[in-house]
């Protein structure tokens, strides 16, 4: 069995909805869906959720009518039988009223968390009743019925698979099994969701569960890219990455992937494989655990950086220094993204600026405080092992016209990633481009 993903764009018109159903019926596999909400939805339900928030019913209410007019003319446009129009209408018109009920009472979190569900509620519902109007054979399973998060807010992989083993058991038999992406329950029962990877990480957990064949990440770009496509020029498409390496570009700025997503298809040696909704044919990227020998894959850049330095004579061979000033950034939930260190030093990079001045205010208790912002990290990803001689080298060189703050090389066998400022991002990632992959 294949797990197959569709994002909020596969699936947001009903034309995209009409193409998702082809693909996954006609595949000639036994496969399970996992979808998105409408792209769009989610938007709406979180301004629903900020009215009822602010005591503004009508303001809710109004969002509610027009996503709702909106979505009946979906009907309109998706479904060719009287009997499935009425079948949706119906169970829109029931969503829609239960939307409503949440003006009457007390709004918290919790009912947010509620609201947020029912986008990847109503397009699972959407797309099976296409399906079954088409004749084929298909369940839609609740999401709710297996992914679990534990008490602090991971998957319950233990659960999740058990839990999954008995559903399928229970539904044995068909070519298609549907389920909603990004929610879940918590340790407690309540409604929630996943959070970081969203529909891609639950993807990823019910592939490792089944487990199954490939996990396939649907969305509307042809897999991750060598190179940011909205800022270089001639760009391509990765044909293949190592769990490592796709982890580095999605943090380091890959959007088409979340940096967690993958692991437990990497912890369960299932390929994932990035594909294009609007071209199905492309071959995308394949991301595995083969790692290709004296490669240089892609460059990727992450932007809204802030550069934090402390300089001071008392680090010099002093004990506890570095620990003092990492349980600063503890303390206010703050993660550093690269760190560079010398003898009176010590440069760290943030992307989180929640908390920036009091963190600033408690370094001044260890020395000189320099804040530099509008800043970006540009990412190298390869097979960059410093036994591979003269790799770091053609890095540096393509950089030689770029002023860099901060280089962070040896944290990993598979970047190199530069500090620089956001004014010469453009400049950077052309001249990686043409120097890594163009040959000029």
């Amino acid at each position: 069995m294949k797990v197959m993903k569709f994002g909020g764009t596969s699936v947001g018109t009903p034309e995209r909805m009409k193409s998702v159903a082809t693909m996954v019926s006609e595949s000639g596999e036994q496969v399970f869906v996992v979808l998105s909400a409408m792209s769009g939805t989610t938007n709406s339900l979180i301004e629903i959720s900020n009215y009822l928030y602010k005591k503004n019913s009508d303001g809710a209410n109004d969002v509610i009518n027009n996503l709702e007019q909106k979505y009946m003319q979906h009907v309109e446009e998706l479904y060719s039988t009287d009997e499935y129009k009425q079948r949706t209408r119906e169970f829109l018109a029931s969503e829609f009223n239960y939307l409503r009920s949440f003006t009457k009472d007390l709004f918290t979190s919790f009912e947010e968390k509620n609201i947020v569900a029912q986008g990847e509620i109503i397009s699972t519902n959407m797309v099976t009743n296409f399906l079954l109007e088409k004749g084929v054979k298909v369940v839609l399973l609740s999401a709710f019925d297996f992914m679990r998060t534990d008490k602090n807010a991971e998957p319950d992989t233990h659960y999740i698979k058990e839990k999954l083993a008995a559903v399928m058991k229970e539904n044995e038999g068909y070519q298609v099994y549907i389920t909603q992406g990004f929610i879940c329950r918590n340790a407690y029962g309540e409604v929630d969701n996943l959070l970081r990877g969203g529909s891609d990480f639950t993807a990823s957990l019910i592939g490792a569960a089944l487990p199954a064949e490939e996990i396939q990440i649907w969305t509307d770009i042809d897999g991750m890219h060598n190179n940011d496509p909205r800022v270089v020029d001639k760009t391509e498409a990765i044909r293949q990455l190592n769990f490592e390496e796709a982890a580095e570009l999605a943090y380091f700025g890959a959007k088409i992937l979340h940096p967690t997503c993958v692991q437990p298809a990497k912890f369960a040696g299932i390929p994932v494989r990035l594909k294009n909704t609007l071209d199905p044919k492309a071959e995308g990227t394949i991301i595995d655990n083969v790692l290709l020998r004296g490669k240089i894959k892609a460059v990727a850049a992450k932007d809204n950086i802030t550069a934090i330095k402390i300089k001071s004579s008392r680090m010099l061979f002093a004990t506890g220094f570095l620990r003092k000033v990492f349980e600063i950034f503890e303390c206010y939930q703050t993660p550093i993204d690269m760190i560079t260190t010398s003898e009176v030093g010590v440069s760290m990079s943030i992307d989180n600026t929640s908390h920036l001045n009091e963190i600033v205010d408690e370094l001044k208790k260890y020395g000189t405080v320099t804040v530099d912002s509008d800043m970006c990290i540009v990412c190298v990803v390869g097979d960059l092992d410093w036994n591979n001689l003269g790799f770091e080298s053609i890095v540096l060189d393509a950089m030689k016209n770029i002023p860099v703050r901060m280089i962070s090389y040896g944290g990993s066998n598979y970047n190199i990633s530069f500090l620089i400022r956001e004014a010469d991002k453009k400049r950077a990632l052309q001249s990686l481009s043409d120097v890594l992959f163009n040959n000029k």
